[in-house]
């Protein structure tokens, strides 16, 4: 796409649900393509508020083998369903390693089921930066589902929870250290919680594990009106898939968009979003006009006759 149409004809493009306008105007984000604001405005303005889940947890938790099965049991539903999955990066290239996509490639042919794959391009949180504006994209369509599959992540990489209604944390029982379960961090921001591969004989002990972090966060916070649920599943064979398909519909039953809950999520979304698109803007700017005078400045920082901050106050009012 080296010219954006008008907002107009992208809207009609997409209410059609037109896979074309979707992925050619994914692809002008993930290139930065000049003219996407007015189009990303009139979309954002014109959203449906679909339901957007997160999927996450930490590498080879079998998130992908997950995703696959969900979207089965979501088109036996006669439902539909969009998929952003957020692949590793090619350390020569910058795309997408494509296993994600690959392993849901039984879909591909399906009128209902839109799946890309994006690069994270070294971004941690395990998304990446133009997953924001995807999403208002996919929200611009009538999905019935909208899921965003995270690159694995660790223990500190929660940007998912700002980007989705609700999030599925996968987990794999555990070989080891107990406390992880307890810790601080990706643990703690799971609304429906998955013990994958739970034919291994530590599942259930890993199921005991996470009831108990949830009883405790219930004493923290007993004014909470949603109580996590923690599923057991097995992605190869599809065992558990439709319980857990359950507890996604259930919390949005439970969670309406008029609850202070919700709002409040949405809320931290709009903050989240708005600071990545500032953020964005300053980069793109400093980097483009900025570079020879900080080229110029680093012999006199070098040397400690000045010294970074002043740089950036002096970039800071060249910009006024």
């Amino acid at each position: 796409m080296n010219a954006l149409p008008d907002p107009g004809e992208i809207t009609n493009a997409l209410s059609s649900d037109s896979f074309r306008a979707c992925a050619q105007l994914i692809t002008a984000i993930e290139r930065a393509t000049p003219g996407l604001t007015p189009v990303l405005q009139v979309l954002y303005r014109g959203g449906r508020g679909n339901r957007i889940i997160g999927i996450t947890g930490p590498p080879g938790a079998g998130k992908s083998s997950l995703v696959n099965q969900l979207i089965t049991h979501i088109r036996r539903l006669g439902k539909t369903v969009a998929i952003l999955a957020i692949d590793p990066s090619s350390p020569f290239s910058g795309g997408a390693v494509l296993g994600d996509r690959l392993r849901m490639m039984q879909h591909s042919a399906d009128t209902g089921v839109f799946i890309r794959s994006m690069a994270s391009r070294g971004q941690l949180g395990g998304l990446t930066k133009a997953v924001g504006d995807a999403l208002i994209v996919l929200d611009a369509m009538p999905w019935d589902y909208i899921i965003v599959e995270t690159v694995g992540v660790g223990q500190n990489e929660l940007d998912i929870m700002q980007l989705a209604d609700t999030v599925v944390l996968v987990q794999t029982p555990m070989s080891g250290d107990d406390v992880q379960a307890a810790k601080a961090g990706i643990n703690e921001i799971g609304d429906i919680y998955v013990v994958n591969k739970c034919d291994h004989n530590e599942a259930d002990r890993t199921v005991r594990f996470l009831q108990s972090m949830i009883t405790l966060g219930l004493h923290l916070q007993p004014e909470k009106i949603w109580t996590q649920p923690v599923v057991k599943t097995q992605s190869v064979s599809g065992l558990g898939i439709e319980d857990l398909a359950n507890h996604i519909d259930h919390f949005f039953s439970v969670m309406k968009p008029d609850t202070p809950d919700m709002r409040l999520r949405r809320r931290h979304r709009i903050a989240y979003q708005t600071k990545g698109i500032l953020r964005d803007i300053l980069e793109r700017r400093f980097h483009d006009s900025n570079d020879q005078q900080i080229e110029n400045s680093i012999d006199a920082i070098l040397t400690r006759q000045s010294d970074p901050y002043a740089l950036v106050s002096e970039l800071l009012a060249a910009q006024g």
